[in-house]
């Protein structure tokens, strides 16, 4: 865990972030990011990465559809499985 010091900037606070922690996140000098508190505790999120991961889930999902017209059920449809899923 790296720690870091909380400085006054201006009218506001401000935390530097280590150049390692920078690096590994993929924090860039002059980046927009998201500040929240969550449960008591200050949550930083990259909104570059949050928007990256939303576009890599809807890639694979759109992966996951077009591959599944190569692959058939028989006479079973989705629906009798998610029900006999269910049943036991």
């Amino acid at each position: 865990m790296t720690h870091s010091i909380v400085g006054k900037w201006g009218k506001n606070l401000a935390i530097r972030v280590p150049m390692d922690v920078a690096r590994a996140s993929g924090l860039a000098d002059g980046e927009t990011v998201e500040v929240e508190l969550q449960d008591g505790d200050l949550v930083v999120r990259r909104r570059a990465a949050h928007i990256r991961a939303r576009q890599d889930a809807a890639a694979a999902a759109a992966e996951i559809v077009a591959d599944s017209s190569r692959h058939s059920l028989g006479d079973v449809s989705i629906r009798e499985l998610l029900d006999e899923g269910r049943r036991g």
